[in-house]
């Protein structure tokens, strides 16, 4: 068989081997701390933090970590809080001269703004942590549990946090380095699939209570997670390819450019960011209105916790899907600069066959990215809605996150880019790649 062969070729390359391995050490190593409680904190006093992490944003920090926001461990505050900084060093060099010079200085400028990300990751840090652990200690009295949260206590315990979270972000960068995939995506992608073999057991065990076809419907559900999952390979791999023709340089006895390229716009180039996005913005009216709400049931509070609290309704549905078309539009123009790709190819000698160097290139581009960004948001807004649809059709609170949303995108994005890079080791190697035919294409193709 072809994957066992497979299998084969990648443990006779010993660097892929070694990485490998390292990748699965630095997971284990990960996961373990992911199950070691904040000490001074009883692990059985915890069942109404879990409640507290079911649904909403928190649910979405939980899922990032693992798992381990709801069992307050030393690794409670994950990846998250480097994920937020990575993100404003990237938009302050989308705004920022001083940035976006050191972002055109190559490898020593990207240093320096790993260095400002970590910096940022501290400050960010040692504000969340405390709000954990304030949080934490409402949860576990409101369950009838007794923590001792002194300012000494409150201290110490935010060191331990935000230790954890700095080493979980060099875990990440280890794996980067002496792995294989990206550090970080992988170590979100462990958190993930962490939960799935729980909810799966959970839908499984209730569809064969159901007496009336039960398994049936079960076996209907995986044949739609498989559908869906490929619709989300498809948006996560769609490309639209422009040609490019290069003029002839001839350098002494070189001769350079000359042949067509083509740019490979993606239709989905934000990616997962406008999802998270919108999970953000939509928590914020959800918990004005919890707190409204409680002092005025029946005015305007209280309609907006009866429209948005309901994450299975119609309106909260709505203004998320248009949420995230509207982020995905934003995020593709921030991140996706036609400008620059113009004045790139003008400095090369490059242009577009039929369309005039410069501001016209620019526009054409732009024009390009509005037409592929339609359909590409449609389908992620679409995605981002489906855990919804199936909640209503019965399915388990846990295992209805991984028909779409951040989670099925995340999932497919990540290994994809893991068997990228695998099949790259191969073929250096002169092996046969994990495909007969084509080429896996990652995120970052």
């Amino acid at each position: 068989m072809k994957i066992i062969q497979t299998i084969k070729n990648i443990w006779n390359i010993e660097d892929l081997r070694k990485r490998l391995g390292i990748t699965f050490l630095f997971i284990l190593i990960y996961r373990f701390g992911c199950q070691v409680v904040l000490p001074g904190i009883n692990p059985q006093a915890l069942s109404a933090l879990e409640k507290f992490t079911d649904s909403g944003l928190m649910q979405l920090l939980d899922m990032f970590s693992g798992g381990a926001f709801s069992q307050a461990s030393i690794f409670a505050l994950g990846i998250m809080p480097y994920i937020t900084a990575s993100i404003v060093i990237q938009l302050l060099g989308m705004v920022m001269p001083s940035f976006q010079k050191m972002q055109r200085e190559g490898e020593s400028g990207r240093m320096k703004l790993n260095q400002y990300t970590r910096y940022l990751t501290v400050l960010i840090l040692l504000v969340q942590a405390p709000a954990y652990l304030i949080n934490l200690r409402v949860q576990v009295q409101s369950a009838g549990g007794i923590v001792e949260m002194g300012p000494w206590t409150m201290f110490y315990l935010t060191i331990v946090l935000t230790a954890g979270a700095m080493f979980i972000m060099w875990l990440g960068e280890k794996i980067t380095d002496k792995g294989i995939g990206n550090g970080i995506s992988m170590i979100i992608l462990v958190g993930i699939i962490a939960r799935l073999p729980g909810a799966f057991s959970q839908e499984f065990v209730g569809r064969l209570t159901n007496a009336q076809g039960g398994l049936i419907m079960f076996l209907v559900e995986i044949i739609v997670l498989f559908a869906i999952t490929a619709g989300a390979v498809m948006l996560t791999q769609g490309t639209r390819k422009v040609p490019v023709q290069y003029a002839k340089r001839i350098v002494g006895n070189k001769q350079y450019g000359g042949a067509r390229q083509y740019i490979p716009l993606k239709v989905n180039a934000a990616n997962v960011m406008p999802i998270i996005f919108a999970q953000a913005l939509m928590f914020i009216p959800i918990t004005l209105a919890g707190f409204g709400a409680q002092k005025d049931a029946s005015g305007f509070f209280g309609n907006m916790a009866r429209i948005f609290g309901d994450m299975n309704g119609f309106w909260y549905n709505l203004v998320y899907f248009l949420l995230i078309v509207a982020f995905t539009y934003f995020y593709t123009a921030i991140t996706v600069r036609p400008t620059q790709m113009a004045e790139e190819m003008k400095k090369n000698s490059g242009f577009i066959p039929g369309i005039k160097p410069g501001k016209k290139t620019a526009e054409y581009l732009d024009s390009i990215m509005s037409r592929i960004t339609l359909p590409g948001s449609l389908f992620l807004g679409v995605v981002a809605i489906l855990p919804a649809f199936a909640r209503l059709f019965g399915v388990n609170q846990n295992f209805a996150q991984f028909f779409g949303g951040t989670s099925l995108l995340i999932t497919v994005g990540v290994v994809l880019d893991t068997l990228q890079q695998i099949e790259t080791h191969l073929k250096m190697h002169h092996y046969d790649g994990l495909m007969k035919s084509g080429k896996i294409k990652g995120r970052a193709s």
